[in-house]
């Protein structure tokens, strides 16, 4: 998104228009977790109806329950960012039963912020000299800073979770 927004702007002077970029790339991002999610509450509780298997078990479902009662929103906004993860969070959302309305909110906000907001950073530094003859490098920058959510988050979780481990004092 960072690339094709910079090739809209005056990286190669390509002619295209970003704002048909920008909407189809918004309209791609939601219509795809979206339809991720209905897989998920459609085809999730079918496959842990089963007896538990090595991968299909009852308990995950209770554990995506729990944690999307508790991160929905930001899980569902802060996943786009992580290649693998931005796949499955939405269907995980489907099969844990996440409020449809909850998810729908935050998979636009999401998909604003990610779609949007990368498209048009890159629309508008893909013209800058340094970013011109340093492209490869202002990519990995981005994906850099898109992973930087993640990681602070995973720090957190963390460090409440060994505060959560250590006995009290006496």
């Amino acid at each position: 998104m960072f690339a094709g927004g910079a090739f809209a702007g005056k990286l190669l002077n390509v002619q295209f228009n970003i704002w048909f970029l920008v909407l189809g790339i918004f309209v791609a991002a939601v219509t795809g977790d979206q339809v991720g999610y209905q897989f998920g509450s459609r085809v999730g509780p079918a496959l842990f109806r089963r007896p538990d298997s090595q991968f299909f078990k009852h308990e995950h479902v209770v554990k995506a329950q729990g944690f999307f009662d508790r991160h929905g929103p930001k899980a569902i906004v802060l996943a786009r960012s992580v290649p693998i993860i931005r796949t499955f969070c939405p269907i995980v959302a489907g099969v844990g039963r996440m409020d449809r309305a909850v998810f729908t909110r935050y998979n636009i906000v999401g998909g604003m912020l990610w779609g949007v907001g990368v498209t048009l950073l890159g629309y508008f530094l893909g013209g800058i000299d340094v970013v011109k003859n340093n492209f490869e490098i202002a990519i990995l920058m981005v994906v850099a800073v898109s992973a930087l959510p993640i990681a602070v988050e995973v720090v957190r979780s963390r460090r409440r979770s060994g505060c959560e481990d250590q006995p009290e004092p006496v």
